[in-house]
């Protein structure tokens, strides 16, 4: 009888009333002594107050051994000395990984005899006491552990030995990881076929430079990396679209047009993002085509010349005397420029012919485009000379392109200073477009309604010089200076003088005189009139804003020989500014129809060639000496 009144029997299983009593258990349990049990009982009771023991278990479990004194030792002490010697024998042992239920196993306390030897200790299965609850919070963090730190498990009736596997050598050099870890799928996708580049890549790039926005996303995949990952995951930095948040797409902007607002089409947000240097790459030529019906087997001279690095953003071609086709013309020059470039708009006064192209991915950013002529002749109906000009706004930056063709004439200045008058007043731009900065607009000259104008075309202008002279000084020129025949040009005379294109500039000229050349070679005019040689074609700019043009290149293309004059080039990088989102959009137009016919132009003499390359291979002999 206990201290509570109750009974503990030897061959009766031990009860305990209260919260979590063994009295409803029907298992047997082994028999054990009396002060086994009131040890036992002890330690059940002391556990009430803490934790709630729970009501059913499948064995109850073995009482466990007394100490040396007659009493029970404490469980908490037994746990912290058994994890002490544990981590002991761990850093004596370097061989022995001992695992974190090893470490329960009571060494200090031995079975007292066989029968007792394959009992289960009572901490591993009395899930209501607190040895058991410490054990599982031991375990759980266990299993927290990295798997580095994790050792061996080993069951609850341990063995004599540890075994401790030996790490894998390789038996060889473990083989180069490529650095491109696409799939081949992946990889054929993002390649561009070699024979469909529009041009080859002259200048890899250096050390600290970046890589220019003209190159194509293609090739610049061409030699990206990607896995499944970085392909369906937005995420991803392969990604070609930046990731959009939904709180971003929240938030809203209450300044109607502002370029302050986020997100906006035509803001800084965006203009940084595109251009980050915030400069545009604008190609302008000027050619008097003589009007021959021929054009050039190739354009790519004229327009992709290989001592340009890179392309460049826009293509604005103005011709003179066109070609009698000029749906053929521009096809040409679609043809030229390939895919990665499509036409933004096209205008003609007669045979002046003004041809916008823009990269295909930038038309997002791009105005309507609006287009106006003047004639300079006295009778309308005859338009041979005058001038079209066409604007646009880019972002927040307005452009105004003019080609113009002035009065022919080695001593009419003065006529062609009127050719130049009349245009500034008479041509009717803008239309629709708001003006960026009405401010500084004048009513009398078109050219200060936009922030960068180009002007383009045959002036006309001579060398007020006999022939002999001018041919003199061309064979003392060296290192490409050009400044004694400019002393004698009209157009550098009058512009100086500011009777005629104010505030326009003219990049340094170090190219000889376009006009007037025998149609197929180099001799200047060797017919009964002998013309003098004279800088007639010149590309002109101006901008609100000092320093917006920067010149890259200014000259002419000696290649092209199909007419008395030679095409003049002139590349710019010009300066652009956010912009307002209610301005109306051109919205992705472009002439389709011309785009195929100069994509299939493009694939047909591709195949030409390749037939070509092999019928004379094919054609070729081989020589033997018998």
């Amino acid at each position: 009888m206990t201290e509570n009144g109750e009974e503990c029997s030897l061959n009766r299983p031990s009860e305990a009333p209260g919260k979590g009593d063994y009295g409803n258990d029907d298992s047997r349990t082994p028999k054990t002594p009396l002060a086994d049990v009131k040890s036992t009982k002890k330690n059940n009771d002391a556990g009430q107050a803490d934790r709630e023991i729970p009501v059913y278990l499948p064995r109850p479990p073995s009482l466990p051994k007394l100490s040396k004194f007659g009493t029970n030792v404490s469980t908490e002490e037994t746990v912290r000395t058994r994890r002490l010697r544990s981590s002991q024998e761990s850093l004596s042992d370097r061989a022995e990984t001992g695992s974190s239920t090893d470490s329960l196993k009571e060494d200090r306390i031995s079975p007292r005899n066989e029968q007792d030897s394959n009992m289960r200790p009572l901490s591993a299965f009395t899930t209501g006491s607190p040895v058991f609850q410490d054990r599982k919070s031991m375990l759980s963090e266990h299993e927290r552990r990295p798997h580095s730190q994790q050792s061996v498990p080993e069951d609850h009736w341990g063995r004599s030995s540890k075994v401790r596997l030996s790490p894998v050598q390789p038996t060889g050099p473990l083989p180069t990881l490529d650095k491109n870890f696409t799939s081949a799928t992946l990889r054929a996708a993002n390649r561009i076929d070699r024979d469909c580049l529009d041009y080859g890549m002259l200048v890899k790039e250096k050390d600290g430079e970046r890589l220019h926005r003209n190159l194509s996303d293609s090739r610049l995949l061409e030699n990206m990396g990607s896995d499944s990952a970085s392909v369906t995951s937005m995420k991803s930095v392969y990604s070609v679209l930046s990731p959009i948040r939904p709180q971003d797409v929240r938030n809203r902007s209450f300044l109607e047009g502002s370029m302050l607002g986020s997100g906006a089409l035509l803001g800084a947000e965006e203009l940084d993002r595109h251009f980050p240097d915030r400069r545009v790459g604008v190609y302008v030529v000027t050619w008097n085509m003589q009007g021959e019906k021929f054009l050039p087997a190739n354009l790519n001279d004229l327009l992709l010349p290989t001592d340009s690095e890179f392309a460049q953003d826009f293509y604005v071609i103005g011709v003179q005397e066109g070609c009698p086709d000029r749906r053929e013309w521009e096809t040409c020059l679609q043809e030229t420029l390939g895919p990665h470039y499509v036409m933004l708009y096209a205008a003609a006064h007669g045979v002046l012919y003004l041809t916008v192209f823009i990269r295909r991915d930038l038309m997002w950013f791009c105005s309507e485009v609006e287009h106006a002529t003047v004639t300079t002749r006295i009778i309308s109906q005859i338009k041979t000379k005058g001038a079209v000009g066409v604007t646009f706004t880019f972002f927040g930056t307005s452009f105004l392109f003019i080609t113009s063709h002035f009065t022919s004439g080695d001593s009419k200045v003065y006529e062609r200073i009127l050719d130049y008058n009349k245009i500034i007043e008479a041509l009717a731009l803008p239309k629709g477009l708001p003006d960026t900065n009405p401010y500084r607009s004048s009513p009398s000259d078109v050219t200060t309604r936009f922030d960068q104008v180009f002007w383009f075309g045959d002036f006309n202008f001579r060398l007020s010089k006999d022939r002999v002279d001018v041919e003199t000084m061309m064979k003392r020129t060296v290192g490409g200076d050009m400044s004694p025949l400019l002393e004698h040009d009209q157009l550098s005379k009058q512009m100086k003088d500011a009777s005629i294109f104010k505030g326009f500039q003219e990049p340094p000229v170090h190219f000889f005189p376009t006009y007037k050349f025998d149609i197929g070679c180099d001799n200047y005019d060797t017919t009964s009139k002998q013309r003098t040689p004279s800088y007639t074609d010149r590309v002109l700019f101006r901008s609100r804003q000092a320093n917006d043009i920067r010149v890259l290149k200014y000259n002419s293309c000696s290649s092209i020989k199909t007419s008395d004059h030679r095409p003049v080039i002139g590349v710019f990088q010009v300066k652009l500014r956010p912009g307002r989102d209610n301005i109306p959009l051109c919205g992705g137009l472009f002439d389709r129809s011309l785009y195929l016919e100069g994509i299939k132009r493009r694939m047909t003499a591709r195949e030409l060639k390749r037939k070509e390359a092999i019928s004379s291979q094919s054609s070729s002999t081989i020589c033997t000496i018998s």
